[in-house]
């Protein structure tokens, strides 16, 4: 059912492909050293059967540091608007989040709780591209917060009317 659409995706928080320092490690951090200000996005031209979004933030170029693995910066799903404003991954309450790459053992194992969040960029290494991938659906997602990124990727099959991927830079 992949309809092809002309859903576009932008930030006013990545200009000229660089994402603004605020969103990763020389922005908001919390006790564990976590990004915690959202990326602000806006999405036009969605399939008229939206019925909500799904995102998925992620960063293939964490290959290397991570020792084998793509990071995942931030899952969210029943978004029923057009528009997220800048750091709502810590205020909003209609939409639900699923947790990051801080539960990994490479982040030192930050709890659920605090990594069912945004969490924000912070290349050890080298300039990262961070990808976020929107989803329109034709249904909300039956998970609740905290839930992993397979299991959303489960839910959405069969279901995504259109995606968008957005890519920003972001450096060491």
């Amino acid at each position: 059912m992949n309809k092809v659409s002309s859903m576009v995706v932008t930030s006013s928080g990545i200009i000229n492909g660089v994402i603004e320092d605020k969103y990763g490690k020389r922005g908001e951090v919390n006790e564990k050293g976590m990004p915690t200000y959202s990326l602000p996005f806006k999405i036009e031209n969605a399939p008229k059967e939206t019925v909500s979004y799904a995102i998925v933030l992620e960063d293939k170029d964490a290959y290397a540091p991570s020792g084998g693995f793509s990071w995942i910066h931030w899952t969210a799903a029943n978004i029923t608007r057009t528009e997220l404003k800048e750091n709502e991954s810590q205020t909003a309450t209609d939409f639900i989040q699923g947790v990051n790459s801080w539960t990994s053992i490479q982040a030192g194992q930050q709890s659920a709780e605090l990594s069912s969040f945004y969490g924000g960029m912070t290349p050890p290494d080298a300039p990262h591209t961070y990808e976020l991938h929107v989803f329109a659906l034709d249904k909300t997602i039956d998970l609740e917060n905290g839930f992993l990124m397979n299991e959303l990727y489960k839910q959405m099959e069969g279901h995504i009317l259109a995606q968008y991927t957005l890519k920003g830079s972001y450096d060491n």
